[in-house]
């Protein structure tokens, strides 16, 4: 027996058209041998059904990549212009990969109106797994195709063939799948740099093409040459196993690569922020020693009063307690929540924040001293207090703007809460400084909670107080 197997990268086939997309399995068409007019079935089926189900599958997950929504019609408009194209270019060649690409691209920058470089990076990668996944079902279809009974290679194949595509189909989904559920959500920087990874895709393409154009070409299938034959289809099972593989390999360290960036730059933040805090504490420190200064003096001062008074001096006792009061403003706390140093942080931010129009509230009082370090009570206010303001500061003119903090004590649990209007659920981006906040409240077993209500922020914050001060320092260690 002979049977002649027609590679697909040769892009010419005896028996049948190659799929629209490039990618559909190539030893289908010699199952399909003397089938007469059913052939001419098989092939619209092959070419336009299937070409319109691959390419709306593949366009739906390129938008679903760039979080985006479209009209349902706008995936059959872009399969069918894809289909035309596809007649002239197949994508396997490296003109039809860049003309498919450049298709989609086009359709994620001007329909999906998302980021032109976000759209080429995710069009490349889509259609490189799309092809990848198609090589190796064809590889494991052909691999099997010796050992099937003869009735496969006539009519009774086409089952076969369409439960190569429809795995064909599951493998690529669950690709685009794995590609959507962990490499999509980078900020505009990260995407920036993530673009490098175009060019390994790019190479990947190549070489997939390269190494298949050489090694397959026509080959005649006789019994005597059975081995050569799945030897064959074994290396190229194995080249497209390992190029998916590389693929995956290579956005996975790049998604290492930037959450060890990210780390960095958030540890980088939380020096810079407690430098500043500790700032906080020093200022505090020097108010609370010129208040215990002051009031050390404080009888040798009425004495002086009480002296002019008598003599009847009273403009200079007047002018003598207007000093006084002067240098008690100065070393006056506007917030009073029984802690010096979160005195010193809530008060420097409400100050800037009433001096840009918004109004403040503070009911916090704290417990002082106890198990909580005052760093970390400093790292809940400043982020949530530069949050809220952030967000007024965004508001329309005309707006209520408004802050409100207050905290009480329940048994050994502090509970803190801060208020503050804003833009609404749409504007709500989480970004460092809650995460830096959930951190504190998991480190004193805590819980951090986010609730919205109309155009009002609310952020709870709940921290267990440690019986013993070094419980805090023992659990960040």
């Amino acid at each position: 027996m002979s049977v002649v197997i027609p590679q697909p990268q040769t892009e010419v086939l005896t028996r049948t058209n190659d799929s629209v997309a490039g990618m559909s399995v190539a030893w289908g068409s010699e199952l399909v041998v003397g089938a007469g007019k059913m052939i001419a079935y098989y092939d619209f089926f092959n070419i336009y059904i299937m070409g319109i189900i691959e390419m709306s599958f593949q366009f739906y997950f390129l938008v679903k990549i760039l979080k985006k929504k479209l009209w349902p019609p706008f995936y059959f408009l872009f399969a069918v212009c894809a289909v035309i194209i596809n007649k002239l270019l197949p994508v396997s060649t490296l003109i039809g990969f860049a003309a498919f690409v450049f298709l989609l691209t086009v359709c994620g920058t001007f329909v999906c109106h998302a980021d032109p470089k976000s759209s080429l990076l995710y069009a490349a990668l889509i259609t490189e797994i799309m092809l990848l996944c198609y090589g190796i079902t064809e590889s494991l279809m052909s691999l099997a195709a010796p050992f099937l009974p003869a009735a496969f290679h006539d009519m009774a194949g086409i089952p076969f063939a369409l439960a190569s595509y429809a795995a064909a189909l599951v493998l690529t989904g669950f690709c685009y799948y794995m590609v959507y559920r962990y490499f999509s959500d980078y900020t505009a920087t990260e995407m920036q740099q993530m673009f490098l990874v175009f060019i390994p895709i790019l190479m990947i393409f190549i070489m997939s093409r390269y190494i298949s154009m050489v090694q397959f070409q026509y080959m005649i299938w006789t019994d005597e040459e059975t081995f050569k034959y799945l030897f064959n289809h074994w290396q190229r099972f194995a080249i497209h196993i390992l190029g998916l593989a590389s693929l995956f390999c290579i956005l996975f360290f790049f998604k290492k690569l930037q959450q060890n960036f990210r780390l960095s730059t958030e540890l980088s933040l939380l020096e810079q922020e407690e430098h500043s805090l500790n700032q906080y504490v020093e200022e505090a420190k020097a108010r609370y020693d010129r208040t215990k200064s002051l009031r050390h003096d404080i009888r040798n001062h009425i004495a002086v009063i009480k002296d002019l008074l008598r003599s009847g001096k009273l403009e200079e006792a007047v002018s003598y307690m207007e000093d006084l009061d002067d240098m008690a403003e100065k070393i006056s706390f506007p917030v009073s929540t029984n802690n010096p140093v979160v005195d010193i942080l809530v008060g420097n931010k409400l100050g800037i924040a009433k001096s840009m129009g918004i109004r403040v509230d503070c009911s916090l009082l704290l417990p002082y001293p106890c198990g909580l370090r005052d760093i970390d009570i400093c790292i809940v206010l400043s982020n949530a207090l530069d949050n809220a303001i952030q967000a007024c500061k965004n508001l329309d003119a005309g707006i209520r703007k408004q802050i409100h903090v207050s905290g009480r004590m329940q048994g050994d649990l502090l509970m803190m809460e801060v208020q503050n209007s804003f833009r609404g659920k749409d504007a709500f981006k989480k970004g460092t400084g809650l995460s830096n906040v959930k951190k504190v409240a998991e480190k004193y077993n805590g819980a951090m909670s986010i609730e919205t209500r109309e155009n009002v922020f609310i952020l709870h914050v709940l921290l267990v107080i440690p019986q013993h001060p070094d419980d805090s320092t023992q659990q960040m260690d």
